[in-house]
C-alpha cells in the first residue's frame, strides 16, 4: 500500500467512505457514483459527450478559467515590469499557498505534514534563493525538512516515520522548485528570462488545449490524465517552440534555433509537471488540490507545470545565455 493511499490513515473499523476527502477522485466530466447509479443505461449513454452548461469541451469552466488566468498573469507581469522586487512577494505567497494546499490534500492519506514549519521554510528558501543563490537554497531545503521533522517529533517517533516522506516531498516539490524563479530574475535581463519561461508554459498549455480539443484522438496517459492526447502534446511543443523562439529573439537577441530548443524543452517538462501532479492527486484520491481558483481548482493546479519549468529554464539559460 502506498503511503499516499487514502486507506493508510484509517483506524480499524472506519470505512473508506468516512475517511474520503470532500473532492472525490472521479473525473471532472463523470457524474458522481450515486447519481450514476440512479440513471438507467440508456440515459447515461445519452448524456455522455455533451459538455455541462458553462463548461468547455475539455471540462473547464472556460470564462472563469480565462478570467482567473488573466488575473494571475497580470500580477506576475506587473511584478516583473513595474517593480521587480515585488516578484519576491509573489513567489512567497504562491509557494506558501501551494504548501498549504498540498499538505491539506495529504491529510487524506493519513499523513500530517506540519504546515507552520513548512511555510516558514518556504519563506526562508525563497529569500535565500533571492539574496544568496543556489547553495543557500539547498541549505534552506535541508533546514526546512529538519525543522518539520523535529516539529512532528513532538507526537512521537512513529509520527516522524509516517510524515517524513510527505514533508520531504512538499518541501522539494513546491518551495524548492519555485525558488529557482528567484534566481532566474537576478541577471540584468532576468525579467525577460522569467517572462519567457512563463510564456513558454502558457503557450504549451494553450497549444495543447486547442490541439487536444479539436484533434485529440490518441490518449497519452489514460490512467493518469484521461483527457491528455498525443495530438495535444504535439500542439503544446509546437506552440511553445515557435512562440519562445520569437520572444527570445526579439527580447534577448537569442538565436532562433536556441529559442526553438528552449520552447520545446519547456513544453515537455511542463507536460511532465502536469502529469506528475495528476499522479499525486489520483494517489491521494482528490480531484483538485483545492477550490481556491474558479475554473482551475487550486493554485497548485496552475503551478504544476511551472514548478518543473522554472528550474529547467534556469539551467537552459545558463547554457544558451550565460552571464
Amino acid at each position: 500500500m502506498s503511503y499516499l493511499d487514502p486507506r493508510a490513515g484509517q483506524s480499524p473499523g472506519e470505512s473508506y467512505a468516512e475517511a474520503a476527502y470532500e473532492n472525490p477522485a472521479w473525473h471532472a466530466d463523470d457524474k458522481a457514483p450515486a447519481e450514476e447509479a440512479k440513471r438507467g443505461p440508456g440515459r447515461r449513454r445519452a448524456g455522455r459527450g455533451r459538455a455541462p452548461e458553462g463548461k468547455s469541451r475539455a471540462g473547464r469552466n472556460l470564462p472563469a478559467a480565462i478570467a482567473v488566468g488573466l488575473s494571475l498573469g497580470l500580477v506576475v507581469l506587473a511584478s516583473l515590469l513595474v517593480w521587480s522586487p515585488a516578484l519576491l512577494g509573489v513567489l512567497v505567497v504562491a509557494a506558501g499557498v501551494g504548501v498549504w494546499e498540498t499538505a491539506r490534500a495529504m491529510n487524506v492519506a493519513g499523513s500530517h505534514p506540519p504546515v507552520v514549519p513548512l511555510i516558514a521554510g518556504t519563506v526562508g528558501m525563497t529569500g535565500l534563493a533571492w539574496y544568496a543563490g543556489p547553495d543557500a537554497l539547498a541549505l534552506g531545503l535541508l533546514a526546512t525538512i529538519g525543522a518539520s521533522a523535529l516539529w512532528r517529533l513532538a507526537d512521537g517517533v512513529s509520527a516522524v516515520r509516517r510524515d517524513f516522506t510527505p514533508i520531504t516531498l512538499i518541501a522539494v516539490y513546491v518551495p524548492f522548485l519555485l525558488s529557482f524563479a528567484a534566481m532566474l530574475v537576478q541577471p540584468d535581463d532576468g525579467k525577460w528570462r522569467v517572462l519567457a519561461t512563463v510564456a513558454g508554459v502558457v503557450l504549451s498549455d494553450t497549444g495543447g488545449y486547442a490541439a487536444g480539443v479539436f484533434l485529440g484522438k490518441h490518449p497519452m496517459a489514460p490512467k493518469i490524465s484521461p483527457k491528455k492526447s498525443w495530438e495535444g502534446f504535439a500542439g503544446s511543443i509546437t506552440a511553445s517552440a515557435i512562440g519562445s523562439a520569437a520572444l527570445l529573439f526579439f527580447l534577448m537577441d537569442i538565436p532562433v534555433y536556441y529559442g526553438l530548443l528552449f520552447g520545446a524543452v519547456i513544453s515537455v517538462v511542463a507536460v511532465l509537471g502536469d502529469l506528475a501532479e495528476s499522479m499525486l492527486k489520483r494517489d491521494l484520491g482528490v480531484k483538485d488540490m483545492s477550490n481556491l481558483l474558479p475554473g482551475h481548482g487550486g493554485l497548485m493546479d496552475r503551478l504544476d507545470s511551472i514548478l518543473f519549468a522554472v528550474p529547467t529554464a534556469y539551467l537552459l539559460f545558463a547554457i544558451i545565455a550565460p552571464n
